[in-house]
């Protein structure tokens, strides 16, 4: 037996009270973790000390202290911090989120550019949106509850009233009595429902009754007012229907009369021989067909049944037609039937531009219609072989005459088609061929011109690389580059000038000006003796080429510096005559005033040359007075051309240097051959490449304005080096020395 031991007792015995000890040693479940685990949790929340291994290593890697992790700085700042919960508790005991991990939201959220609002706030904006949502919905402007109107009932002679042609009985009408005021008793004859104020308190059976009979009349009052509405659709119903059939029935005899008129058309053929008797027949009954059903035309396909018709007689007039010899055709046949085949007018054609015109409208569809296809298939190939075959494309009035005519009635596409492809390559090529020195068929704009209204934007605008327009341009440069200037204006040059607007004067001044001044400079001699004014007067054909003020400087580079020299010549040569002196400068004056445009000597370019040479022979006078030797008191002019002498005296025969021209112009072997092709109707086309074993850059001279074909040369010193054919077996191409003769143009024409 166990004895009681006073000392284990005090002490405490493990193994006697191990369960009430073990009772006490459990943790409270709603209290707070120790403080020792707080501590922990602190500690590992706390940035690592600064001399710690950690700190060490994260500095080694690139960490900054007091920014995030990562290399942009973007990570967190601190680790992550731990959110304790009471031993024993559940999910959503405790707000899981630390502070620290909220700012750390907030600041990634601030990086992508967004807000992040705190889980408290949400909650306040989510309880509010529940409180809003539970108010009564129908609310005074202060917020005060609407109260809810009062339920009316009706009476019985109400429900009545409001069915039209229900009738309801006397009996239900002394048992129904939807409300009233005073109290009424359930007898015989009174009624059965009284007042809801002063109700019975037992509902008996004949209130159950009165109260049926009053739900089985609203019923009834219903369902009549929808039987008298349905009656009111079905009765509108059938008189949309009858004026359906009466409209079909209608359309059935404009179709029936229709296909009689078709019949009419199937047999007119037998009936009519004569052509003209027959397209008249046609176009009657195709007339009656329209006037008997204009609403169903989209329905009978009435512009098919007309192309259908005409297709026979349209087909039979293209095969023996001259499009050039005949223009009109059967125009004013297609004319009568403009409607039916679909052929609308407009003030204007969008895709030719060509003012003031009818022109057939743009189709809205992928596909043509049946008049396109008929017109397309017969009336193209005559006009296409006409053009290509019989056309002088130097005589532009057949063919004008021929589209004018027909373009009302012709498809826009078709029009285009015969403009763009036909003609405008036509001209190209006559373009291409067009010889300024020996042209027998005219000048360019005589056969250019009349085809302007009629060309779209590429071939009209002088300043477009491409085109008609752009081809003639490249033609004047390459004639004012080599035409003869004693041979007066280039033909037809003034024509132009409403065309090319200003692009023409900037053409005179880079391709003519220059060989103008060369040549007065090199073929004009002041000569008093005997004055030859044959190259001055050559010069002095393109005067309305040029501005005036352009003229002068002309003047003022290459011919008054040889009259200055003249003239020094002249007073400094022995005893000249200076009546003879001021003769002649008087008589050059009057020259030039009658020769240049009005005003020309009044110019202050020209008004300064002229009293130069006034003030040169005044010095000279004033020397002959004080006896001094004039050559010593004249300063000799700085440019001018070696003289003959003058008329009664002679003249030194020192050589005197050519003037510095203003208008500079250096011809090189490349030009030679530019003027060359121009002149042969050649194109040189640089290739921007070198030949491999010369490094000199390579051309191309060919026919095409396309800049095909042809041959491939270099120049070399002054000799063409062509490229040959490639060696049988290889690609080795060998360049040859060629002259600028007929075999080079033969050999540049191939394509």
């Amino acid at each position: 037996m166990p004895h009681f031991n006073m000392a284990s007792a005090e002490n405490g015995d493990d193994s006697s009270d191990s369960d009430h000890r073990h009772k006490r040693r459990k943790t409270n479940m709603m209290r707070p973790a120790a403080p020792n685990s707080m501590a922990n949790a602190n500690a590992a929340a706390s940035p690592a000390a600064p001399n710690s291994f950690a700190a060490r290593m994260m500095a080694k890697m690139g960490h900054v202290e007091g920014q995030g992790l990562g290399a942009t700085g973007r990570g967190r700042l601190a680790p992550i911090e731990t959110q304790l919960r009471p031993q024993g508790a559940g999910l959503g005991t405790v707000k899981e989120k630390t502070k620290q991990a909220k700012e750390e939201e907030k600041r990634e959220a601030a990086f992508r550019g967004e807000q992040v609002e705190d889980s408290s706030e949400e909650e306040r904006k989510r309880k509010r949106r529940l409180k809003e949502k539970r108010k009564p919905e129908a609310t005074s402007g202060a917020g005060t509850e609407v109260p809810k109107p009062k339920q009316k009932f009706r009476t019985a002679a109400e429900m009545e009233a409001a069915a039209d042609g229900l009738e309801v009985p006397n009996v239900l009408k002394a048992i129904i009595d939807a409300t009233g005021q005073e109290t009424r008793l359930l007898t015989s004859t009174a009624g059965l429902l009284s007042s809801q104020n002063t109700m019975v308190p037992a509902e008996t059976e004949s209130t159950k009754i009165a109260r049926r009979a009053r739900r089985d009349l609203e019923d009834f009052t219903n369902e009549w007012n929808n039987i008298k509405e349905r009656k009111t659709f079905f009765e509108d119903e059938e008189i949309q229907l009858s004026l359906e059939i009466t409209k079909e029935d209608e359309e059935i005899r404009a179709m029936e009369g229709a296909i009689a008129v078709v019949e009419e058309l199937q047999s007119l053929y037998l009936l009519v021989s004569d052509e003209e008797s027959t397209w008249n027949a046609i176009i009657e009954k195709v007339e009656l067909l329209e006037r008997s059903v204009p609403t169903l035309e989209d329905t009978l396909g009435l512009r098919e049944i007309a192309v259908a018709a005409i297709h026979p007689l349209f087909k039979a007039a293209m095969q023996d037609w001259k499009p050039l010899q005949q223009p009109t055709s059967v125009v004013p046949h297609l004319e009568k039937l403009r409607h039916m085949l679909g052929i609308h007018p407009e003030p204007t054609s969008k895709e030719l531009a060509l003012q003031n015109r009818d022109s057939y409208p743009k189709s809205q569809t992928k596909s043509t219609t049946r008049y396109e296809t008929m017109v397309h298939t017969l009336w193209l190939p005559p006009v296409r072989s006409a053009i290509i075959n019989d056309w002088d494309v130097h005589d532009s009035r057949p063919l004008t005459k021929l589209i004018d005519i027909w373009t009302p009635v012709l498809p826009s596409f078709i029009l285009a088609n015969v403009i763009d492809q036909l003609v405008v390559g036509r001209l190209s090529d006559a373009v291409a061929a067009w010889r300024p020195r020996r042209s027998r068929h005219g000048q360019p704009h005589e056969w250019v011109f009349p085809w302007l209204p009629y060309l779209d934007e590429q071939h009209t605008d002088p300043r477009s690389s491409t085109g008609l327009l752009s081809d003639v341009k490249r033609k004047l440069k390459a004639a004012l580059n080599t035409w003869d200037l004693s041979s007066g204006v280039l033909p037809g040059l003034d024509q132009w000038r409403s065309v090319f607007k200003s692009d023409l004067p900037s053409m005179l001044v880079r391709h003519l000006l220059p060989r103008i001044a060369l040549y007065l400079s090199e073929n004009f001699e002041v000569n008093p003796p005997d004055q030859d004014l044959t190259p001055l007067e050559d010069v002095l054909k393109w005067k309305s080429q040029f501005p005036i003020a352009t003229i002068a400087q002309l003047f003022v580079a290459e011919f008054f510096p040889k009259w200055h020299q003249t003239l020094y010549l002249w007073l400094t040569s022995d005893a000249p005559n200076y009546g003879e002196v001021n003769q002649w400068y008087q008589w050059w004056k009057q020259e030039l005033n009658d020769r240049l445009p009005s005003g020309f000597n009044e110019l202050p370019v020209i008004d300064a040359e002229w009293q130069k040479g006034v003030a040169t022979l005044n010095i000279a006078l004033d020397a002959l007075e004080d006896g001094l030797d004039v050559s010593t008191q004249l300063e000799m002019p700085t440019a001018g051309p070696a003289l003959p002498p003058a008329p009664s005296t002679p003249l030194a025969t020192t050589p005197i240097p050519k003037p510095a021209h203003v208008f500079e112009a250096v011809t090189t072997f490349k030009d030679v051959v530019d003027d060359w092709c121009a002149e042969n109707g050649l194109f040189m086309v640089p290739l921007r490449e070198a030949d491999m074993q010369t490094g000199l850059p390579l051309f191309r001279i060919t026919a095409s304005a396309s800049g095909k074909g042809g041959v491939v040369i270099y120049l070399k010193g002054d000799v063409v080096w062509v490229r040959s054919a490639a060696r049988e077996g290889t690609e080795v191409r060998a360049f040859m020395p060629m002259g600028l003769d007929e075999g080079l143009v033969a050999r540049a024409e191939k394509r």
